[in-house]
């Protein structure tokens, strides 16, 4: 089988087809709908084909060389597998979602060339290894990105859009010069090479790993780079779910543990530092979304609380807690699609984002409270939903390193997510029904229902996404290569 051209395939069938939506458009509306889950199917498809062979330790290494280090280098292994599965299956789900809830906007061609596009870009940047492959295709989502989050073109939206872009791709900016300064340090952007030439922990300097790291924190809205999230929540439902459960947010997580785990050892101080600024990230926006009345917006300070989650698990450097940072990344991806696409049916029925004037839905609205249920309960970390193994191992993990004090910080945190995802559910399900509402089209509650129970088949068959993670984290951490 020729695995370099999955891989080629898996980048560029989005990429290219994103561009053919418009096209199809004339041709026919269903056409194009068909056509862009088609083109984010076949990514997912062609990604599940390269598990057996990334599992039994083997890579992927497709080069071509240009001038001044600017190479198209692309990498399939463990990692860059893993989250190409778990990003291309709930951007499938969020496509799917998308034909009942875009039915009736304007906009339509643009929405669904700019939605295959960021999922091709994703593709692009979990397989890229060479730096500046990376940073085009980080780039290529943040454009994307913007205009989503503007989608209803209204002058507030729009600047909120702008607010989004402006963050991230000045933390992009700041990160490219970390980038340079790496190639002036070992002569080559592509990763294996600077992987050999900074084998030993500490040999690139404290200023590069700060460039990146703010680089990373802007686009996974780590504190103080988070306040573009809440206010991303303008935009169309599944635009926000995939922004925070699939995609953009994840980002930063995956080029932290491909640059911070696989080919950089920074200095120890690092390992102190990112668990505290996760810890507090997490903390801050656990207690907005405690006081917070948006639906979107509670449910885009809980992303980033428990984004916060999966850099104190990656930033710990030990394998259990790595493994439990790697199965969250799936988990919270699934739960938290859910979550929006549920705000997105209570929305789109009620006009209504205040949950204090909600109420009673789960009478009128039965599939779409319990899929919303499930969902918290991964977040949460409730068994046998999937949240609860991989926070279990993060802390266990955490524990190991006798990293106790940034545990207490994190069980606090989980104590608030519980609170405030309970919150919402009694006011917005419970209780007295205040506005006449119903469930949406087969099609959207189907899919929050699919969601609902990925989140607990995930934890009930946990033995296999457990399997896929514990050899990706073998991998990332030289068990074996």
């Amino acid at each position: 089988m020729n695995y370099s051209g999955l891989v080629l395939c898996i980048v560029f069938i989005p990429v290219a087809g994103a561009f053919c939506l418009p096209l199809a458009a004339r041709v026919s509306i269903r056409l194009r709908n068909i056509l862009s889950l088609a083109f984010i199917l076949s990514s997912f498809i062609l990604s599940l084909k390269l598990i057996p062979l990334v599992l039994s330790g083997q890579t992927i290494l497709i080069h071509k060389s240009f001038a001044l280090g600017l190479n198209f280098t692309l990498l399939a292994d463990n990692l860059a597998v893993f989250m190409a599965c778990v990003s291309s299956l709930i951007s499938a789900v969020i496509v799917l979602y998308s034909f009942g809830y875009i039915s009736h906007y304007e906009n339509q061609n643009e929405y669904y060339c700019m939605v295959t596009l960021f999922l091709g870009a994703m593709m692009g940047l979990v397989f890229s290894a060479n730096l500046i492959l990376l940073y085009v295709f980080w780039e290529i989502t943040a454009i994307t990105s913007w205009r989503l989050i503007g989608f209803f073109r209204d002058k507030p939206y729009v600047l909120k859009a702008d607010k989004a872009f402006l963050v991230t791709v000045f933390g992009s900016l700041v990160m490219l010069i970390g980038f340079l300064g790496i190639y002036q340090q070992t002569g080559s952007f592509d990763l294996p090479i600077i992987k050999e030439a900074l084998a030993s922990p500490g040999n690139i300097s404290n200023l590069i790993v700060a460039l990146i790291l703010i680089g990373i924190f802007s686009k996974s809205a780590t504190l103080p780079f988070h306040t573009w999230l809440p206010d991303a929540g303008v935009a169309p439902s599944p635009v926000t779910a995939l922004l925070h459960a699939a995609v953009l947010v994840k980002i930063g997580v995956y080029v932290y543990a491909r640059i911070f785990i696989v080919n950089i050892t920074p200095d120890v101080l690092w390992h102190t530092v990112v668990p505290l600024i996760a810890g507090l990230s997490a903390i801050v926006s656990a207690g907005a979304a405690l006081i917070e009345t948006d639906l979107k917006r509670i449910i885009a300070y809980s992303t980033i609380s428990q984004i916060g989650f999966i850099f104190f698990g990656l930033s710990i450097s030990n394998a259990i807690a790595t493994l439990g940072a790697l199965l969250f990344i799936l988990m919270h991806g699934l739960a938290k699609a859910g979550l929006f696409l549920c705000a997105g049916i209570i929305e789109q029925n009620t006009k209504v984002k205040d949950i204090t004037k909600l109420g009673g839905l789960i009478s009128t609205m039965p599939v779409t409270a319990m899929a919303f249920l499930f969902c918290s309960f991964s977040v949460m970390g409730i068994p046998p939903f999937g949240g609860f193994f991989s926070k279990y191992l993060v802390f266990s993990g955490a524990l190991a390193e006798g990293r106790l004090w940034v545990v207490l910080i994190f069980l606090i945190g989980a104590f608030m997510t519980i609170i405030y995802l309970f919150r919402v559910f009694n006011l917005v399900f419970l209780g007295k029904a205040n506005i006449p509402a119903r469930e949406s089209s087969p099609v959207m509650v189907a899919s929050v229902a699919g969601l609902a129970l990925l989140s607990l088949a995930a934890g009930i068959m946990i033995y296999y996404p457990y399997k896929f993670a514990q050899v990706s984290t073998w991998q990332m951490l030289g068990v074996f290569k």
